[in-house]
């Protein structure tokens, strides 16, 4: 199982990626539980969302229900991650650190959007998307920076598919993000 916070502001697409990782733990049929806390959102409040994402399901995570039918087992009980047990931290906003660290398990990873991109898992995500005149898009080039990582339960490669079907009039805008966020990944990775 993965436990995974995702922090930012009203409007910094926090639903949009929980969203997309949700779809694609489901692509790989795993369990999935959100919870969205969305408190001022519209007017650039707090946003956080939890996201617990199962292992994939096999034969053997079926249980008997009797009358020979079989469910799924699940993981999980409750989609809120408790302090100290998330396994990934994506901070879309440098404030989000601050404030939703303590979620991280002691092992866990935090990836942040911060202009002092001095850490190895922060990326200034925002002038990455500026410089592609799509600033809104910050959340992409965090998110693809973070899979590239190998942190995450998926691969940039399965997240990039689930991007393209979700379609939509920003969808090359979207991509152009992602792919940027993956170079970022690289280029930070050089020795």
């Amino acid at each position: 199982m993965q436990q995974i916070i995702i922090s930012g502001v009203g409007g910094q697409g926090v639903l949009f990626i929980t969203r997309l990782l949700a779809q694609a733990a489901v692509d790989q049929d795993r369990h999935v539980l959100i919870s969205e806390t969305h408190g001022m959102a519209q007017r650039g409040g707090n946003v956080v969302s939890h996201l617990k994402v199962g292992e994939p399901r096999t034969e053997s995570a079926l249980a008997e229900t009797g009358a020979g039918r079989r469910s799924p087992r699940f993981e999980f009980s409750s989609p809120l991650i408790r302090p100290g047990r998330a396994d990934v931290l994506l901070a879309l906003h440098a404030d989000g650190l601050a404030v939703h660290r303590h979620y991280l398990k002691s092992a866990g990873k935090a990836f942040s959007n911060t202009q002092d991109a001095q850490d190895s898992n922060a990326l200034d995500a925002t002038r990455i998307a500026s410089r592609l005149n799509a600033p809104v898009s910050a959340n992409l080039v965090l998110l693809a920076f973070a899979l590239a990582s190998g942190e995450l339960f998926c691969s940039a490669e399965h997240m990039q598919k689930v991007l393209n079907r979700s379609g939509g009039r920003q969808l090359e805008m979207n991509l152009n993000a992602f792919r940027a966020g993956l170079s970022a990944a690289r280029e930070k990775l050089k020795p």
